[in-house]
């Protein structure tokens, strides 16, 4: 299977969907290598709130992209796309199969469809004056500025909103999106579930983390157990299972609240995790593991 010429598998679908799972089964089957596609894994640290795969999960596969940077730094997409092109042709050059396997929808797209990220560089003035700006004035502000990028981006997020303000301010408006793809033939495999399912998934997977050591984790990260502390802003900045936690920690939400919100924000977040790849017509997809050996001998 997948031996006639150079080709690299991407298995993607939303948060708590058994993608990991997956991808180390086709790693497997292809003699394969796995390279991460998740926006929060590539720190140090970052485990339990990202549900990082373990080196039991692993079960012996080579996992890239994971713990190369610490949370007090900032890791870009451009970063990423260099970094995975430089280990995909390693792996090709090995005789291996990559599998790229994530949620990160923008880090998929740059990586392998080669989205050609804007050169321009951080305005440490700009992104000053907008410190005290709430998310909800940065989406102001972006819309008026490139109304098409606004109507895409996540519009909580407030680290990519300055981003893409900076990008508008500095070269008129976000560009339209130009791409430089790979070179080699590309199988792509979506896992789906049921709405129903994947919420319960979700909740399972969820009180999991938690009974596993989830906010101590996360609270090390703030009190610097890895070196440097990290900041209650840039948590937030994280998002999710960092947010809210955070905000459980400095006394805003108790803890059941915490669970509540969070549970709630994870599945609004498959929601659009998955709006975003059902836009790939070239996705085939699965609800389960059994659906794979017909999808790998098929495209072999």
């Amino acid at each position: 299977m997948l031996e006639k010429e150079p080709k690299i598998v991407v298995v993607v679908g939303p948060t708590a969907s058994g993608k990991s799972d997956l991808a180390v089964l086709i790693a497997k089957k292809v003699n394969g290598e796995i390279l991460s596609a998740d926006s929060r894994q590539v720190y140090c640290g970052m485990n339990l709130g990202t549900g990082k795969i373990t080196k039991k999960e692993m079960n012996g596969v080579p996992h890239h992209i994971l713990d190369v940077v610490n949370p007090w730094n900032s890791f870009s997409v451009s970063r990423y796309k260099k970094m995975g092109r430089k280990i995909i042709n390693e792996i090709i050059a090995r005789g291996k199969t990559p599998i790229v396997c994530g949620g990160t929808g923008h880090y998929i797209e740059a990586l392998v469809e080669g989205l050609v990220i804007p050169e321009v560089k951080p305005d440490k003035k700009l992104r000053k004056s907008f410190e005290n700006k709430t998310t909800e004035e940065l989406s102001k502000i972006l819309k008026k500025l490139d109304k098409k990028r606004w109507e895409t981006i996540d519009q909580h997020n407030p680290r990519r909103l300055v981003r893409a303000i900076e990008i508008a301010t500095h070269i008129g408006s976000v560009p339209q999106k130009q791409y430089d793809p790979l070179p080699y033939k590309t199988l792509w495999i979506g896992v789906s579930k049921d709405a129903d399912e994947l919420k319960n998934r979700i909740h399972i997977r969820l009180l999991s983390r938690i009974k596993k050591g989830m906010i101590k984790e996360i609270e090390n990260l703030h009190n610097g157990k890895l070196g440097k502390p990290v900041s209650w802003k840039k948590l937030d900045d994280f998002g999710l299972e960092y947010r809210y936690v955070s905000r459980y920690l400095r006394g805003l939400l108790t803890k059941e609240e915490m669970i509540i919100q969070l549970e709630k924000e994870i599945i609004n977040f498959s929601k659009r995790q998955n709006t975003w790849f059902k836009r790939n017509k070239s996705i085939q997809w699965i609800n389960n593991k059994n659906g794979i050996e017909e999808i790998l001998n098929s495209n072999s």
